[in-house]
């Protein structure tokens, strides 16, 4: 399939590649505007993570509580790491008439992004509840937590895309 030239280039008279070259801008600029939501929060969650680490308190935790930490703080590195690599293969990418490529693999590394927030956020939920009411306690509210995660940000879309025959 011949490449899509990017925006601000003469793309011809073709009202079908103008189609595209509109196409392709719109999905960019829509994709980069929900990382632009999604990139704080990971931003704030790696933050505390960070910060934790280097508490007095954290040298009594549990040997479960310091891997529930860990893998909290690896799916966060991970969710940053696929979260950004649109905006930086972008930008090495500019004006290279590779959009819809860009656009292909940005939109998994986004979706790879959002799951690893996913588990972090379970696993902080995790390590939060243990630490204030119990272990029983905290595995019900991650349970609850990553149940509702599941259902509405990977469920739902999933199966109404199924249902529609996408």
């Amino acid at each position: 399939m011949p490449s899509t030239p990017e925006l601000g280039n003469d793309a011809g008279s073709d009202s079908s590649d103008d189609d595209d070259v509109s196409r392709l801008d719109r999905e960019l600029i829509e994709l980069l505007n929900e990382l632009r939501v999604v990139l704080p929060g990971v931003q704030v969650l790696f933050a505390f993570l960070l910060t934790v680490a280097f508490t007095t308190e954290f040298a009594k935790a549990s040997s479960t509580d310091r891997t529930v930490y860990f893998i909290a703080f690896a799916a966060t590195t991970l969710a940053s790491i696929f979260l950004i690599a649109p905006s930086a293969q972008h930008r090495l990418r500019f004006r290279r008439h590779d959009k819809e490529n860009l656009i292909k693999w940005s939109n998994r590394y986004a979706i790879a992004g959002i799951a690893f927030v996913g588990i972090a956020i379970g696993a902080v939920v995790y390590l939060i509840a243990d630490r204030l009411y119990g272990t029983p306690e905290a595995i019900i509210a991650t349970t609850a937590a990553v149940v509702l995660l599941v259902l509405i940000w990977f469920a739902y879309p999933i199966g109404r895309a199924a249902a529609r025959g996408e």
